[in-house]
């Protein structure tokens, strides 16, 4: 072969390498064709496009019983009003979405109303999943679609009244509904655009990271401050805030690690958001969860409340001396005698701003229940932290807790036996 022919071959090759790590970055699901390799038909790469968007949106987790068939629905959705319970959105005909069409699938993503006019209660995201394009809604409904379908009845709401007057839904709608695709922000990158669109639309992050109130509505000016998660007793941290897990001074890697691994040199996820990792994020492309880290490092810093006092901040020497000897008994092996850790296996507690929250829940349950990072492809074996709920009481529980929020010059707030006690009624999930 000719030096000409080859230099043209070559720039022939880097251009189409080029051209398919952007569609890989903007369409998710596309898949580049590979020289030898039989090309997909365009139904086939839409429905393997809408099954990455129905990872990104983590739809098998409130729509699928663990242990049961997937999207059958059933699965219960405790929340302060009574349990719902999420729909089978499997393609079977009579008890699933069979007969909806893309249509009506885009309405619910997009405006929150069933095919049959009824509104939808915000336990399903609507108010972010309305960000989603038609065209990736379309791909998504392709792929439910192609799923198996499975026979299984939607069970009935349990709320209590009047919370089961779904008439009232117009009213919440009034004030915390705010209907429309995503409009991308041509002062920012698309990098930043696309980590915008998957945080704001699909991943839906705010419904955890933002703080709601009595009626289950959250304000668009407390967006990602942070709040506890109703009826799951967890506390999703601050994402504004440097006091709490504020991401601004985060690498883009130890960010990315996080979403993505489920560990990283500065945190590990527990709790619901280690089910976010294991069934959505661990499965996103490379591109897509950097875009995700871009924008989440450049939130607006947003510091809700000051720092504790220092007079806050005191602890008694018998409480402070007790959570010692039961940090040097049960905890020093793996996080070391400065609180120092061994990461990613083992988090650090000094410095760690997940430790040192004004809410001590997070830090309370893991002593208490102990908790495991998710097994996901690029940590398989995760190491996990024990329960001792069955070795400590809640005095020594709420000493250890208090001491490594005030130890190592962390600047946490001490917690006492009766916040022990009422978390440790908590059945863990």
């Amino acid at each position: 072969m000719r030096k000409g022919t080859r230099i043209v071959l070559i720039t022939a090759v880097a251009a189409v390498v080029v051209v398919a790590g952007a569609l890989a970055i903007f369409m998710p699901g596309y898949l580049p064709v590979i020289p030898g390799a039989v090309p997909m038909d365009p139904t086939t790469q839409t429905i393997k496009k809408g099954e990455y968007l129905a990872r990104a949106g983590d739809c098998v987790a409130c729509h699928s019983n663990p242990g049961e068939k997937q999207f059958a629905g059933g699965r219960p959705m405790p929340t302060p009003f009574g349990n719902l319970y999420a729909p089978n959105i499997t393609p079977d005909d009579e008890t699933g979405i069979g007969k909806w069409t893309a249509d009506d699938f885009y309405r619910m993503m997009h405006n929150g109303v069933s095919r049959d006019g009824t509104l939808m209660y915000p336990a399903m995201p609507f108010a972010s999943y309305t960000k989603v394009t038609r065209e990736d809604s379309d791909a998504i409904y392709a792929y439910l679609m192609s799923v198996p379908p499975v026979a299984l009845k939607n069970r009935p709401h349990e709320l209590s009244f009047p919370f089961n007057q779904r008439d009232l839904l117009i009213g919440w709608r009034t004030l915390y509904f705010k209907q429309g695709e995503y409009v991308p922000d041509q002062s920012k990158s698309t990098q930043w655009n696309r980590g915008a669109y998957l945080v704001e639309g699909l991943g839906h992050c705010a419904m955890c990271h933002t703080a709601i109130n009595r009626l289950g509505g959250s304000k668009t000016s407390q967006e990602f401050e942070g709040g506890m998660i109703p009826n799951q007793n967890w506390y999703a941290p601050s994402l504004t805030s440097n006091h709490e897990a504020g991401l601004g001074n985060w690498s883009i890697k130890d960010i990315k690690d996080l979403l993505q691994v489920g560990v990283s040199h500065r945190a590990t996820v527990y709790g619901p958001m280690a089910e976010v990792v294991y069934n959505s994020l661990q499965y996103l492309s490379d591109e897509d969860v950097e875009a995700m880290a871009v924008y989440l490092k450049e939130l607006p810093q947003r510091d809700s409340e000051p720092p504790p006092t220092s007079s806050a901040r005191l602890v008694s020497p018998n409480v402070m001396e007790l959570g010692r000897k039961t940090y040097a008994r049960q905890c020093f092996m793996c996080h070391g005698d400065e609180g120092k850790g061994f990461p990613p296996s083992y988090p650090p507690l000094a410095s760690n701003q997940s430790i040192t929250m004004s809410s001590p829940v997070n830090s309370i349950r893991m002593v208490l229940n102990g908790g495991y990072a998710p097994g996901t492809m690029k940590n398989p074996r995760p190491h996990g932290m024990p329960p001792f709920s069955h070795i400590l009481n809640d005095e020594e529980v709420a000493a250890v807790v208090t001491y490594i929020r005030v130890a190592w010059e962390n600047s946490g707030t001490p917690v006492t036996p009766a916040q022990v006690s009422e978390l440790r009624k908590i059945i863990p999930e």
